[in-house]
Parts: structure tokens; sequence; C-alpha cells
């Protein structure tokens, strides 16, 4: 009995020690799997650091239409404020806020009671002149006729009366333009329409006393011609070079929602704004049915002519770091960069002005990551 016991006994012990054993070459292999899993997966990683795919698209070469959209602001196309030219006080008003007028219509008279004073004295100073010239002149007269006796009258005499007629003839012609003076000044007391348009404000009443303007001085009355505006947009720096008085725009107004407008470029300012680096560009806007109102604010899209044989790629290809802007080509598996210039844009294509020719490969979703000469899996 007690060997078999002891016998028992020595198995299961040898049971139980393999067991452990298994367990214990089950774990190392285990690990080991896992070790290689892990390495494998950081060389992966490494390779795609150092040897990225990478997804490329063709340099083609096309024609591209784009358009800008800018803010703009509708004003008249002339406006005038209207001021009393001499001191006065409002003796008619013709007019009033939201009146159409005509080119020389009356609007307002204006009444200076001392201008009359002036206009008399005026007119007295001429004859007063004219009675001295007659004067000199016949005493002129009678020592010429006299002066034909000889050893009668000096030439020095003779000499000195002609030049007393001719002082009193240049004294008559300054009182005649002193009374003209005072005759026109007459004219400004009637303030008159210098074009066709509308009042759009009145800031006088019957009786006021008015004069002429000053820095903070309100005028009488604003004139606006509305029946043709001028649309006025600044286009950057960077699109000027493809505008002309030939192309059109399309314009609408948030106050009138659902209509469209179009417009021709007239005047192109031929610089740019020191501040805004940009052109000033006005389009003419006739308004028919006065719908538009001077100072609406519209959403401008400006039309940019399309250039022929150039190179057109994806927007998302083009880098722009602190270094530079650039695309990157792939050139037998190897990244190289090269730095190109923006063109105009248009959908998702943009134009590029580089060493790049057609055909060529450039990586779609490029960034400064990749560096220059870096392989690359296309």
């Amino acid at each position: 009995m007690f060997p078999c016991t002891i016998m028992k006994n020595r198995s299961i012990t040898a049971l139980a020690g393999l067991a452990i054993i298994t367990s214990l070459l089950l774990v190392a292999c285990h690990q080991d799997d896992k070790a290689k899993e892990d390495a494998k997966e950081q060389k992966a990683q490494q390779d795609a650091v150092d040897f990225p795919t990478v997804n490329v698209a063709s340099v083609e070469k096309g024609k591209l239409s784009s358009t800008i959209a800018v803010p703009g602001e509708l004003l008249p196309y002339q406006q005038v404020d209207l001021y009393a030219k001499i001191n006065s006080y409002v003796k008619k008003l013709l007019v009033d806020i939201g009146s159409q007028v005509h080119t020389g219509q009356l609007l307002a008279t204006l009444e200076a009671p001392e201008m009359v004073s002036q206009l008399t004295g005026a007119q007295s100073r001429i004859k007063q002149q004219q009675a001295v010239y007659y004067a000199s002149k016949a005493t002129y007269d009678r020592l010429l006729n006299t002066s034909k006796t000889p050893g009668t009258i000096s030439q020095n005499d003779l000499e000195q009366a002609e030049a007393k007629k001719n002082a009193d003839m240049a004294n008559v012609e300054a009182a005649k333009s002193a009374y003209k003076e005072v005759s026109s000044s007459l004219g400004y007391l009637e303030i008159r329409a210098p074009f066709d348009g509308v009042i759009t404000a009145r800031n006088i009443n019957l009786g006021a006393y008015v004069g002429p303007g000053g820095k903070n001085a309100d005028p009488l009355f604003v004139l606006q011609n509305q029946s043709r505006l001028r649309l006025v947009i600044s286009v950057p720096e960077s699109y000027v070079g493809g505008l002309s008085n030939k192309s059109e725009v399309k314009f609408t107004v948030r106050e009138l929602a659902g209509q469209k407008f179009t417009a021709k470029i007239a005047r192109l300012a031929g610089a740019l704004d020191d501040k805004l680096r940009s052109e000033r560009v006005e389009m003419d806007v006739y308004n028919k049915g006065n719908k538009l109102l001077p100072h609406m604010y519209a959403d401008v899209n400006v039309p940019l002519p399309s250039h022929d044989s150039t190179l057109l790629v994806p927007k998302s290809v083009v880098v722009s770091s602190t270094e530079k802007v650039f695309v990157i080509k792939v050139v037998d598996h190897r990244a190289k960069w090269v730095e190109v210039k923006k063109g105009f844009q248009g959908g998702n294509k943009m134009e590029v002005y580089g060493d790049l020719k057609e055909g060529d490969k450039v990586i779609k979703n490029a960034t400064d990551e990749i560096r220059d000469g870096q392989k690359v899996k296309d």
C-alpha cells in the first residue's frame, strides 16, 4: 500500500509541473507574438512617416472663369448742396422735400433790402462820373479847337486836358462795373436748380436769415439726381488686372429681396487706395421706377475674365507656408517643392504659375510636413 501511494503522489506532482511548464511556454509564445506585432506596427508607422502614401492629381491646361463677391453702395449720380451767396432773408419757398425739379427751376426767393440801396447808389455814381467826364471832354475839345491857331495854346496844356478827359472816362467805366457787380448780386437772391432731380432736404423756412455756407452750416436744399445712380465698389489689388469697361456686373439689395439688377462698369480709378489696397470702380445704374434709393448697400458679383492656356490644379494642392507658396510635385516617387504664384479661382480649381507643365503629378492634400526630397508612395 505504501509504495503505491508514493507512486501516485509523484504522478500528480509531475502532471502539475507539466501544466505549469506548458502555461509558461504559452505565455512566452504570446508575448513573443505580441512583441513581433508591436515591432511590425512600429515599422509600419515609421514607414508611413518616412515613406507616406499620397493621393495625386494631374496638372491640367484650360480656361477658368470666376467671379468675386464684393459689397457696394449706391450713390446719386449727381448731388449738390445749395447755399445762399449773400446775407438775406427767405421771402418765398416754392419746393419742399420730395419735389421733382428741372434745370433752372426757381426753388426759393430771398430778399436783401440793402442791396436795392446799393444798386441805387451805383446808378448815382455812374451819373456823377459821366457829368465829370462830359465837362472834361468839353474843355479838351475847346482847347483842341483853339490850338489850331498857332501860339494860342501850349502843347502841355492840351496834353493835360486830354489826360483829364481819359481819366474821367475810366472813372465812368469803373462806376458801370460797380453797378454790374451789385446788379449781378441781385441774381443770387433767386435759388435755382442746376440740374433735374429730387429735393431730398430742406433746412429753411419763410423769414429765416441765411448767408454764405460755412464749414458747419446746413445747406438751404439738397438736390439729388436719382434717375441715374452710381454703384461704387472697391476691388482688391489681386483682381484689378482683369477688369475693363466692357464688364457687366450683377447685384442685389437686401431691401428688394428676390430682384436682381445689372450694371456696366463705366469708370475705373486707375490707382489703388493707399489704405485699402483696392481700386475704386463705378457702374452706372439707370433707376427705372425709382426702386433703388441712394446709399443702399448692394451685394455685387464681379466677373473676372478667363485666361487662355493657363495651368489649373485643385485648390487643396497649393500650400501657403511662412516660407513661400508652393505645390508638391511627385518625381520618381520623391516629393519636390515647386514655388508657384496663385491666379484666379473658380469652383474647386485654381490657376497657378510656376515650373510646371501639363500632366505633372502633384499631391492633392499637400502640407509643409511633406519635406522636399522625401520618398512617397503614389
